[in-house]
């Protein structure tokens, strides 16, 4: 079988940042997936996940309850291999354009207290999978490092031999 395109990037040379994964056409309408690498894989320690999952919950009310992206954002959830996530969203802004709002997301994580939105057993399917703590430090050292990163490295995966999806066809289309 042909890799997936995420899986054919060369994870030995990417770095933190906000990358284009792939670009999708369904119907008429164009959607864009985002890699928001937080950490560098196989070089540090991954996400815990319930600092993961916290950061999820609070980064997605937060994303779906800003008035100027709520209406784009199509999904926003967690990597499995727990260095960053996937944010999907309509039409085909630049990742540099994604830069502004997941700054601000991550600042809000970062300074958020009170309860984790929607950790209840009727809410979460593993509500006491939580460490909010924890998901600020990250949060917070993601932003530091965002707002310090050389912005000519973190919005464009290393040069690499990334096998592509012919037309960007998805599998909506197959």
């Amino acid at each position: 079988m042909e890799l997936i395109p995420s899986f054919s990037v060369d994870h030995t040379r990417i770095i933190p940042g906000i990358y284009e994964s792939r670009v999708d056409t369904i119907n008429d309408a164009v959607v864009t997936t985002f890699d928001v690498r937080m950490k560098t894989p196989n070089a540090e320690p991954a996400i815990a996940p319930a600092a993961m999952h916290t950061i999820e919950h609070v980064v997605a009310t937060y994303l779906r309850n800003n008035p100027a992206w709520k209406d784009k954002l199509i999904y926003w959830g967690p990597m499995g291999c727990l260095t960053g996530f996937y944010i999907i969203v309509k039409g085909r802004p630049a990742a540099s354009e994604m830069y502004p709002i997941l700054l601000e997301a991550f600042r809000h994580m970062s300074e958020y207290e009170g309860e984790v939105p929607g950790a209840t057993p009727k809410n979460c399917g593993n509500y006491l999978m939580h460490d909010l703590p924890m998901a600020k430090w990250e949060a917070k050292r993601y932003v530091e490092y965002l707002m310090n990163a050389d912005k000519e490295k973190i919005f464009e995966y290393p040069q690499t031999e990334r096998l592509t999806v012919e037309g960007n066809q998805s599998f909506f289309d197959s």
